[in-house]
């Protein structure tokens, strides 16, 4: 089936498992970077992706740039293997950093947003989060982009109304009654200054943008998992602020 069984000592077989989520947390840490590069130049992250995607030895998975990774398994993983090496007084800078940038990326909306208003102030606005667990097809918000991105808003002195197709309870757990949690996506929109597009759940690939534009106060959409055509949303004369692209 070509995937063999491989037989190895057990340190080897540890070591093999947190190498390889750590090898994963770097292409996705190294697409954040570039992603910030092609904002500054005029570039476009998607075609960079399809670009490095073609060359086999790259390969095209776990290369789009988004709002950084979350769950169980990339986080304890890369934590685990830089306790090893400080345990046996190993400098690992190319894994460090893979944390550190995601660390920064998960703020990376949220930058966005200041830089938008111009204003680390943000009390009076109320922000549509769209997305809370750490990826689609699960309810699981274990290091999820979307507790940075609301604790910096709830900070800031904006109010937060959020939606999320299975997460929802497990957000109350963390969030209990500091955020508003809408019936659905357009529940969230009514009334907000802004959306936010935090995980890529299907349900919220293709909206309906005539509604958004009537529900929302401002046309203005930031997207942190480039969902949208940048071309058409401007057509329709929202704002739109996208992962590794100019913003309209």
């Amino acid at each position: 089936t070509g995937h063999p069984v491989i037989h190895m000592d057990v340190v080897s077989a540890e070591l093999t498992k947190y190498a390889a989520n750590s090898f994963l947390a770097m292409k996705i840490s190294f697409m954040n970077e570039m992603s910030k590069l092609c904002e500054k130049v005029g570039a476009n992250i998607d075609a960079i992706r399809t670009g490095i995607g073609s060359d086999p030895r790259i390969g095209r998975s776990f290369l789009f740039a988004g709002t950084g990774y979350g769950g169980s398994c990339f986080p304890k993983d890369v934590k685990a293997i830089l306790r090893t090496a400080r345990e046996f007084e190993v400098d690992l800078k190319l894994i460090e950093n893979t944390e550190m940038v995601n660390e920064t990326q998960k703020r990376v909306l949220y930058d966005k947003m200041i830089a938008h208003y111009g204003s680390e102030d943000l009390s009076g606005k109320t922000f549509a989060i769209w997305g809370l667990s750490f990826k689609p097809e699960t309810d699981d918000m274990r290091e999820a982009p979307a507790i940075v991105l609301i604790e910096a808003l709830l900070a800031a002195g904006a109010k937060v109304r959020a939606y999320d197709p299975v997460a929802m309870e497990n957000a109350k757990l963390i969030f209990g009654d500091r955020i508003l949690y809408s019936r659905n996506e357009y529940d969230a929109v009514e009334g907000a200054d802004a959306l936010a597009v935090v995980t890529e759940w299907r349900d919220f690939r293709t909206p309906d943008f005539e509604m958004l534009a009537e529900r929302l106060k401002e046309k203005l959409v930031f997207d942190g998992r480039n969902l949208y055509d940048r071309e058409r949303l401007h057509s329709l004369g929202f704002k739109y602020y996208a992962i590794g692209k100019n913003p309209f």
